[in-house]
């Protein structure tokens, strides 16, 4: 009896630990897609990685993390969003999430890739690509 409890209570904490896992994934998109949704680059900067690739239109550049939250801003200023939504989400085996969205602001219609890579704390985005449609 006492195996029994143990075994159960050892396959109930795996599986909580494994939904607590994918429901902290599913918040660090969250909160970047509600960061592109509100066109706060101040938001969107506490996911950037030390060093990230931001593209517009094909045109990519390696930026630092404060180069690339001015990038970002002065395209949002320029921008405005109308909505952000996410359209396609998934993870790659090496745990590099990834997210597909389409931004509509001021200018247009805007095809958003995001690529976030594992770090020491939270995911960090890695990867900024807008692409007009």
């Amino acid at each position: 009896m006492k195996s029994y409890f143990f075994k159960t209570l050892f396959f109930t904490w795996l599986f909580l630990s494994g939904a607590v896992a994918a429901s902290a994934q599913a918040d660090d998109l969250g909160a970047v897609g509600s960061a592109l949704r509100s066109g706060s680059s101040r938001e969107l900067s506490q996911y950037l990685a030390p060093t990230i690739e931001v593209g517009f239109d094909g045109d990519k550049k390696s930026y630092n993390a404060t180069q690339a939250e001015i990038v970002v801003k002065d395209f949002f200023t320029k921008n405005t969003p109308s909505s952000f939504e996410f359209i396609h989400q998934g993870k790659s085996q090496e745990g590099i999430q990834y997210a597909i969205g389409r931004y509509t602001g001021r200018n247009g219609v805007y095809r958003v890739f995001v690529k976030l890579k594992p770090s020491k704390g939270a995911p960090q985005i890695d990867t900024l690509d807008f692409t007009k449609e």
